[in-house]
């Protein structure tokens, strides 16, 4: 029985092309950089996100904090928002790994900073009262941020904003494929304000493993140094690397399928008095379930092959293991529960 499985974009299986693709993939020792499926991934991502040098990395977390680390020295501080994947989410390393201070702010629903929130966080630095504070140097976004695209607009004023205190500006990009292909637009132009990205190719373009980090050369031969302090270089890694390859030839417009298939997805479970669809935008959905439904609800479909987060803010994400009928069969199940429910 195929599993339906809502809980990320993260699960998804190679296909046959991909593998197909891994299994012929010419490798060599990319410790000694010699390998040349990842030399080649890695010109192709430079390339196409119109920046200088890319860098191969096993995860986005371990690409994110060998940016940060570029970035920023021991006792520097990058502004972050509040809920943002690389402050909340990646294991506190920028702290504990970079010994960089993260200087979190609230954000706005949409994933924005307020820009007079920035300005107000960058510290002064130098002689006298700079010497009590640690040096900003980094503001961070995230894009897509909950599903939801940033404003190109945004983007840019803080980025202006950012560079006119000194700053750089780094993006969590882990979907910023999803930005540009919702955006009518290109990867290069929705990283052209950033310094550096991190970019998943194993969210929703289906690589199984792997995460590019994009900057200028020098930028990518200090991250090359910390990709090897922090265990991320990898020997005859050119068979992931063919898989992401595989992913940026193959399944970036087809996000529009997962776009389509979510809006579905959030349309049908609204008509369920039960749930509220708290927001739906690219590839996720957030709904509201009442706690009493939270666990019976996800015991119920997992028993009927179904994989979602019970829990009362759930988060569905479709993917490309997710057909449009696959999602018309999972509102379904969750009607049938909640009609049972109600005898």
């Amino acid at each position: 029985m195929k599993i339906i499985d809502l809980r990320s974009d993260t699960v998804t299986r190679p296909t046959p092309g991909m593998i197909a693709a891994m299994s012929a993939a010419p490798v060599g020792d990319d410790v000694w950089g010699d390998d040349p499926t990842v030399n080649r991934l890695q010109a192709m991502t430079a390339e196409i996100t119109g920046k200088e040098a890319a860098l191969f990395f096993p995860s986005g977390t371990q690409s994110n904090l060998a940016g940060l680390m570029s970035h920023c020295e021991r006792g520097d501080e990058y502004i972050v928002g509040q809920m943002a994947h690389t402050f909340r989410w990646e294991g506190g390393g920028a702290a504990v790994l970079g010994s960089i201070q993260p200087q979190p702010l609230e954000q706005e629903a949409d994933g924005t900073i307020p820009l007079a929130k920035i300005a107000a966080a960058v510290k002064p630095f130098g002689p006298g009262l700079g010497t009590h504070f640690a040096r900003t140097k980094l503001l961070a976004l995230e894009n897509t941020w909950g599903g939801r695209v940033l404003p190109q607009s945004y983007v840019l004023e803080a980025a202006a904003l950012a560079r006119s205190k000194g700053l750089n500006v780094h993006l969590d990009g882990a979907r910023a494929f999803n930005a540009a292909v919702a955006s009518e637009t290109t990867i290069a132009e929705i990283l052209a304000p950033f310094d550096s990205a991190s970019l998943c190719i194993s969210k929703g373009l289906g690589a199984p493993v792997g995460a590019l980090l994009v900057g200028d050369r020098a930028f990518i031969e200090r991250a090359h140094r910390y990709r090897k302090m922090l265990g991320g270089g990898m020997r005859q890694s050119g068979y992931v690397a063919a898989a992401c390859i595989y992913a940026l030839e193959n399944n970036v417009e087809r996000l529009h399928d997962d776009h389509a298939n979510a809006a579905t997805l959030a349309a049908g479970l609204g008509e369920i008095a039960e749930i509220t669809v708290l927001a739906q935008a690219t590839n996720v959905v957030f709904l509201n379930i009442l706690e009493a439904h939270a666990k019976p609800l996800e015991d119920f479909v997992k028993a009927r092959g179904m994989l979602m987060q019970g829990v009362y803010a759930a988060r569905l994400v479709t993917h490309l293991d997710v057909s449009r009928e696959d999602v018309n069969h999972f509102v379904a199940a969750v009607k049938d529960y909640f009609a049972g429910a109600a005898k």
